[in-house]
């Protein structure tokens, strides 16, 4: 019993410290229905830096919550990219699903993804987008306090501005 609860002091305080961290990098990440302390933690560990990712559906296909067409004959369809970061992905997940659970305004989109047709796979496919582009916007406005800012007329001779996505 003892050594259980040195391991539960021991988990509460490295959460503290996540959630401190969490806070200093992007404390509005905190505040997103669905986004606790562990999921913010991997979606900010995961992404590296959302200024690296010129559009949100560039950050969307590298997360894996891109939909990509999946067409056959006259049947217009799209579904879930299989790659990207798998771990970022679930991390989208677990946002969409809480979201879907408890927030009222995400079950009304959801049922309004049914009233257009969508199956219920391509309405947790649109609602996995839709927070991911989200996450992306709440990421990319947000700047840690001691980064310093990148200089803008670095770009070398030859090599593009911004590096294109293939979303």
């Amino acid at each position: 019993m003892k050594r259980i609860n040195a391991i539960y002091r021991e988990e509460t305080g490295l959460l503290a410290e996540i959630k401190a961290l969490i806070e200093d990098h992007c404390p509005a990440l905190l505040d997103q229905p669905g986004c606790r302390t562990v999921t913010a933690a991997i979606i900010i560990a995961h992404t590296a830096g959302a200024k690296r990712f010129p559009t949100d559906a560039c950050f969307a296909r590298h997360a894996g919550v891109a939909p990509i067409p999946a067409s056959s004959g006259n049947t217009q369809r799209h579904r879930l990219h299989r790659g990207g970061d798998r771990q970022l992905n679930r991390a989208i997940h677990i946002i969409a699903f809480s979201r879907a659970r408890t927030d009222p305004v995400t079950q009304a989109h959801l049922k309004r993804k049914h009233a257009e047709g969508k199956s219920k796979l391509e309405a947790i496919r649109c609602l996995k987008r839709h927070v991911a582009r989200h996450i992306w916007r709440v990421l990319y406005t947000a700047t840690p306090p001691d980064t310093p800012a990148r200089p803008t007329n670095t770009v070398a001779v030859g090599a593009p501005a911004i590096m294109p996505c293939t979303s």
